[in-house]
């Protein structure tokens, strides 16, 4: 097992950042006190807008310790009671589905009751002289305000309170209710609602509240934010990973990226998934902790170039993120809907079809991936749900293709292609980013890290299997597709996928010496998938030399043109590999790297 060198916190440092940032309530007291005495007004009005997940409580306890108001307001107290709002909310939610339901279409100002807003402003008006404090999710629906502080925080950590049992989810005390429907609501409405709120916002920041850790409260100015994120998008960089586990866990992670010995098992890792990834920004020697969300709202265009944010807009379409099975067991045997079943039942425009690279793999690693020639339909569908009744296990053999894998190896799956990786394989999952619509047939009769059975989803998941995809196409269209197309001194290139159906198309590149890549005006995620240590560079040093290690993905932004990736450190003299995806075009597809 090779030296850990795996960076789990990769920040992009901000040039002339140094004292854009302070650290602890009594300093952004200090700072916020400084910027109501510049008004040189006798009342100022402090609004705190605050994302989903924020501890409120503890944010409006510390600023009014610190900044003594003459009022303080919550913004909650203006909002629908929760009986109206779980109304408004039903649509998107259902009854009964554990897991999904339709993506809100709903805007932030809907939760709230208008003659409420209206008291408060009336209360707000009486005051004559001093400082007025509102805060909440929403503040700004109360007064836009004279300086706006934006208190934000990574969807991730949200997750991590909704199973610590520390917040609720927006307009509703929850706290008690299971994570797992924390999360859909969250996901079908909170966010999208919340995310509508904030793109206009960012651009109004006077400060910004990093939350993400508790008891270090950190306060940047505004336009020290948004000149980071325009700095981002000038060179590579790396989003913050997270590692959660899985009933299926391995073992793989733990020593190459450098993770707790002691635990279970490590199952994922998140390492390019924006939409609940963070970014780290330098200022000085403080980090200062932002959802990645926040750069592509603020920089669409400059990070995913002008065709692909015409086609998906501010959203991320590349995933990449890791499997380990290594001395675990088999994920769940799925499928992934198909576009207009995706459009139709939840309301998402692309599907998530996707792809199995293989980072490593064990003794007698495998995946499961298409059905057998003849398959029986009635029968299959007859035996999954027996199975999931408590009958006789599933005999996924019986019907899927198993087939065995090895390092290295490239596995394509586009929506509605049976699948499944085995144990003892380490994957390098490359996908476009809808990533909770799995629809699991069998899980091998296991339960849950909670100790229940996990949700089973037969009926979407039969209602979009492929039949005809049996082994012969399984064979011919998705199992290592590997086309040499370019090569030059000291390194070659080749066309590894993503299947024809897939708008993501990945290249591999094989080196010793410097390889020339070309973003041609669209966006580049890669992984080094070989090799120690690389290292990125610009031909016309417009950005500083970006180092990678094994196995971190790292993202191109479009507007960087043409780099340059090499051998560096003990690679130096070494073959290394970088697998490379971006959204295919007509020019990109046969293009040089």
């Amino acid at each position: 097992m090779r030296k850990p060198n795996y960076d789990k916190f990769p920040f992009v440092s901000v040039p002339n950042g140094a004292n854009a940032c302070v650290v602890s309530w009594e300093a952004i007291g200090e700072k916020l006190r400084l910027a109501v005495a510049r008004r040189v007004a006798r009342k100022t009005v402090l609004v705190v807008e605050c994302y989903p997940g924020v501890h409120e409580d503890q944010v409006l306890r510390e600023l009014q310790s610190q900044l003594n108001p003459a009022l303080a307001l919550r913004a909650n107290e203006a909002l629908l009671p929760p009986g109206k709002i779980d109304v408004l909310l039903a649509p998107f939610l259902g009854a009964n589905d554990p897991v999904f339901g339709f993506l809100s279409g709903l805007t932030l100002p809907e939760f709230f009751d208008g003659q409420k807003l209206r008291r408060l402003r009336e209360v707000v008006e009486k005051i004559s002289n001093g400082l007025v404090l509102i805060l909440g999710c929403g503040a700004s629906l109360i007064l836009e305000g004279d300086i706006l502080v934006y208190a934000d925080l990574a969807r991730w950590e949200a997750q991590l309170r909704y199973r610590r049992n520390e917040i609720s989810n927006l307009g509703v005390e929850n706290k008690t209710l299971a994570a797992s429907l924390q999360y859909k609501r969250a996901f079908f409405v909170d966010w999208r609602v919340c995310d509508r709120w904030k793109r206009p916002l960012i651009a109004k920041w006077d400060f910004v509240l990093d939350t993400n850790t508790p008891y270090e409260p950190k306060l940047a100015n505004g336009d020290a934010v948004r000149r980071g994120l325009r700095h981002v998008v000038t060179r590579p960089f790396r989003v913050v990973p997270f590692f959660d586990p899985a009933p299926w866990g391995g073992q793989w992670m733990k020593e190459v990226c450098d993770l707790d010995r002691s635990a279970k098992n490590y199952g994922w890792c998140f390492d390019c998934v924006p939409e609940e990834n963070s970014l780290l920004l330098g200022f000085g020697n403080t980090r200062f902790e932002i959802p990645s969300l926040d750069l592509v709202f603020d920089q669409p265009q400059m990070l995913l170039g002008d065709a692909v944010h015409a086609r998906f807009g501010d959203e991320f379409p590349i995933r990449f993120d890791f499997l380990d099975t290594m001395g675990g067991g088999n994920l769940s045997f799925q499928v992934h809907p198909l576009t207009e079943y995706i459009q139709h039942h939840f309301g998402m425009h692309y599907t998530q079809d996707e792809s199995y690279y293989l980072l490593d793999a064990g003794p007698g690693a495998n995946v499961y991936l298409g059905l057998c020639e003849n398959v029986d339909a009635t029968a299959m569908a007859r035996d999954l749900r027996s199975a999931q009744a408590g009958g006789v296990p599933f005999p996924a053999e019986k019907y899927s293709n198993r087939i065995p894998a090895k390092k290295h190896d490239h596995f394509l799956i586009p929506a509605g292609t049976v699948h499944c990786s085995g144990a003892e394989s380490m994957v390098l999952e490359i996908s476009a980013t809808p990533y909770i619509f799995t629809f699991k047939l069998w899980d091998w009769g296991r339960l849950g890290l909670d100790g229940k059975p996990r949700p089973i989803h037969l009926n979407h998941g039969l209602a979009n299997i492929q039949w005809n995809r049996d082994t012969n196409w399984t064979e011919k269209n998705l199992v290592n597709r590997f086309e040499p197309l370019h090569s030059g001194d000291g390194w070659r290139e080749e066309r590894t996928g993503l299947h024809e159906l897939e708008f993501i198309e990945t290249r591999r590149h094989w080196f010793t010496k410097s390889v020339p890549h070309d973003t041609r005006g669209g966006l580049n995620v890669l992984n080094l998938v070989e090799g120690e240590e690389a290292v990125v560079e610009s031909p016309d040093g417009a950005f500083e030399p970006f180092i990678v290690h094994y196995a971190e993905t790292f993202i191109i932004p479009a507007t960087v043109g043409r780099y340059t990736i090499r051998p560096h450190g003990a690679s130096e003299g070494c073959e290394c590999a970088t697998l490379k995806a971006f959204v295919r075009d007509h020019i990109q597809r046969n293009s040089v790297c």
